[in-house]
């Protein structure tokens, strides 16, 4: 997470769907905005999130009245990726019925928010042929919006994570926004070793020696804004492969096997081990005042499955510079 003295978004409101940990909040909050509503259905994220912003979000979003959520700005979604079974003819609005955009499509059509703001995986933008963003996309101009996507990859916004994402921008037509500029990229100035855990006590317990470890004879002296594979453990399949902390981490996941499942391995200090669940908090843009799960379980799935920080921070700025003068 990004310190920084901008108040682009003061004044302005926002939703928060699909909440997880909190993700979106922190950088809209971070920019002035403030949050009026919550929803996530997951029982664990809601108590960590609760914990965090004084407030529990509320249940499955499939059963919540539209009318009864307070006017807002922006609604903020990180919705999970569906296939639309509907071939394409429509187009809009009825294809989207039956998944959970669906219920962001029912929100903006109720309280006509100035901006929608999305995040998805990388592959939302191919998933079926192109048609699921499609018909994203035609729903949302259907419902009177300007609509803009891209993909950004965190590692080119100071994130060492390799993590690609696609992000939807959405403006009401009447704010009369033709064009809106994505972030500009920047170089890289840090790498995973600026994000470990100094106390080896919390740690002890992730480092592994395996018989079967094998190195590639790479030397672990130089930096790059790529991850840097060392060796592998097994067979070297996902989560069996140990990487450079002079490199960029591989993307957590929230799924996966492996001796060093959803964070891949990393040599530290001659040995090697998975991240931690803080160290992977720091990756994800997290501040280390963020109360994380107290189950290392929890915390990697959850963390696994949230938004970078910085990257939604960085979007924001460049949105609150899109409607400058647009509210009056």
């Amino acid at each position: 997470m990004i310190a920084i003295q901008n108040t682009s978004l003061k004044e302005m409101t926002f939703i928060d769907l699909f909440a997880g940990l909190g993700g979106f909040r922190l950088a809209l909050e971070s920019l002035g905005a403030k949050c009026v509503y919550s929803n996530e259905w997951d029982i664990a994220a809601q108590k960590v999130y609760a914990e965090n912003f004084g407030d529990v979000p509320e249940g499955d979003i499939t059963k919540v009245d539209e009318k009864s959520i307070p006017n807002h700005d922006i609604l903020c979604a990180g919705f999970p990726c569906q296939a639309f079974s509907i071939s394409g003819k429509q187009r809009g609005f009825e294809d989207s019925r039956g998944t959970l955009f669906f219920d962001v499509a029912r929100i903006v059509r109720e309280k006509r928010p100035k901006i929608v703001f999305m995040e998805n995986v990388k592959n939302f933008a191919t998933h079926d042929n192109g048609h699921t963003l499609e018909v994203v996309k035609a729903t949302m101009e259907e419902l009177g919006y300007i609509f803009f996507q891209k993909v950004l990859n965190s590692v080119d916004y100071g994130v060492p994570q390799k993590r690609e994402r696609i992000y939807m921008i959405c403006f009401r037509k009447d704010l009369d926004i033709k064009n809106f500029s994505y972030p500009k990229p920047f170089p890289l100035k840090k790498h995973v070793e600026d994000y470990l855990l100094e106390d080896e006590s919390l740690v002890k317990n992730l480092y592994i020696n395996r018989p079967d470890t094998v190195f590639n004879g790479i030397e672990d002296n130089k930096y790059s804004n790529k991850s840097i594979r060392l060796g592998i453990v097994n067979k070297g399949g996902q989560g069996e492969r140990i990487y450079s902390t002079k490199g960029i981490a591989i993307t957590l996941s929230a799924y996966g096997g492996g001796v060093f499942s959803k964070t891949g391995g990393y040599l530290i200090n001659g040995k090697t081990r998975k991240l931690h669940p803080r160290e992977c908090a720091r990756i994800m843009g997290y501040p280390d005042t963020y109360k994380i799960s107290k189950s290392s379980t929890q915390a990697y799935k959850q963390f696994g499955n949230s938004v970078v920080v910085d990257v939604l921070q960085y979007i924001g700025i460049e949105i609150g510079k899109s409607i400058e003068g647009k509210l009056q």
